[in-house]
């Protein structure tokens, strides 16, 4: 009576849960990527972002990627906040959040959000955590 409604959560529970070979597949462990909101234990910088933004995870999955760098860009349009970090001549990353919370162009920060690249020279991170290290 109960089994139904039991195997059919644990279906669904099951399908949210990352497959340990979407890990394996996702992410190189010395990479700035992530799986889902996981926060990658190396950071991209602006030298290094080209090289691994060209070997992002090919997966459907939520990714992240985690990069330090100085703020080249701080814009707030009174709901939404647009920090940028590296020049528009590498591949500039856009950090989508809720607030500047004080930071200036030019302060160092790392940046943690859902990637996504927009083109050959832009990457978003949205939603994206900024913090000063």
């Amino acid at each position: 009576m109960f089994a139904g409604p039991i195997l059919l959560a644990a279906a669904f529970l099951l399908a949210a849960q990352p497959s340990s070979s979407a890990e394996e597949e996702c992410c190189d462990p010395a990479g700035p990527f992530g799986l889902g909101e996981a926060y990658p234990e190396t950071l991209a910088t602006c030298e290094t972002l080209r090289h691994w933004a060209d070997r992002a995870p090919k997966t459907d999955d939520r990714i992240t990627l985690g990069i330090k760098g100085k703020l080249t860009g701080v814009h707030f349009d009174g709901v939404m906040a647009y920090l940028l970090m590296c020049e528009p001549a590498d591949i500039q990353v856009m950090c989508v959040t809720y607030g500047i919370n004080g930071r200036v162009r030019g302060d160092v920060v790392v940046f943690g959000g859902g990637y996504s690249r927009v083109d050959a020279h832009h990457v978003m991170l949205d939603p994206c955590l900024a913090s000063v290290e």
